[in-house]
């Protein structure tokens, strides 16, 4: 399978499983009227939300450069994932703000009617949520997909709070202790913000252009100080866009040196750096060393 089929069939597996998960939710939600598993519901709606987009910047990001973009178009992905930071994180707040209702509420609370239905639906939410996270992280990884990461962490925050809110509503049919749904909806609210806060901050590193991790610039700083031919380097800037990472570096060569074996040695350099890290643009201009 090619990489940009399988990012969009990663993409459109997300979207299938939530909308299944999210109707088996809030028809379990309704029938026990638990406000973690209507929380949960919510959880899941912004996990739709995050794959519709993703899909659509997946679609978008492949798109070669063209006069309008000459750079390409892979921050679609990033502003895709941060959009999905958001979410997360508004929909924790929501969940927080209807927990504290129902606790400090005058009416306390005598409900979940039936919550065995709950209990049912949140395994199922586990289980599938597993297979769709893990898929989706293997294909991030294998593409180098900020938004398909994002998307599978969205994921992988629905099987922790799916896993909590059916402990409790284990614990709730053991004991009828019904406040405990409410307190449950508020834990997993602060896992969805959790979530929400680091997704938004690395995808607002790459659109502010911020710099490739240290374990990538370390590996550009390796094969430039490993180089026999070059004298040094300097105004080394590196940024990510979507899964591509765009580089810029001046090279310093001995006057003497012509400028075919200049050339030559940055088609090395350039070589060396793809093999390391991959969806690269490297624009390297070579100066020659002043000390010389």
């Amino acid at each position: 399978m090619k990489i940009e089929t399988e990012k969009k069939f990663a993409a459109g597996l997300s979207i299938a499983s939530n909308s299944i998960i999210i109707l088996l939710k809030l028809i379990a939600g309704v029938i026990s009227g638990s406000i973690c598993i209507i929380s949960e519901a919510i959880h899941s709606l912004t996990d739709l939300f995050a794959s519709i987009l993703t899909f659509f910047a997946v679609l978008r990001s492949d798109k070669p450069a063209d006069k309008e973009h000459p750079f390409g178009h892979g921050k679609y992905e990033d502003f895709a994932g941060f959009i999905e930071g958001i979410l997360i994180a508004c929909a924790g707040i929501y969940i927080i703000y209807e927990s504290l209702k129902r606790i400090f509420s005058a009416e306390k609370e005598t409900f979940l009617n039936e919550p065995i239905i709950g209990i049912y639906v949140m395994l199922f939410a586990v289980i599938a949520n597993i297979f769709v996270s893990g898929y989706l992280f293997k294909v991030a990884k294998k593409t180098d997909s900020i938004c398909l990461f994002a998307d599978a962490n969205h994921l992988k925050t629905d099987i922790y709070s799916s896993l909590g809110v059916m402990l409790g509503l284990i614990i709730i049919k053991l004991t009828n202790f019904t406040i405990i749904d409410s307190i449950i909806a508020l834990f997993v609210a602060l896992i969805i913000i959790k979530t929400g806060y680091f997704i938004a901050k690395e995808t607002m590193n790459n659109l502010l252009d911020g710099s490739l991790p240290d374990e990538d610039m370390n590996k550009i700083e390796s094969i430039l100080k490993n180089n026999k031919v070059i004298k040094g380097y300097k105004n080394l800037k590196a940024r990510k866009a979507g899964h591509y990472r765009d580089i810029e570096v001046t090279v310093l060569f001995n006057p003497d040196l012509r400028i075919t074996d200049c050339h030559n040695t940055c088609d090395e350099i350039e070589s060396e750096i793809k093999q390391e890290l991959e969806k690269v643009t490297i624009l390297i201009h070579p100066e020659p060393d002043k000390l010389n």
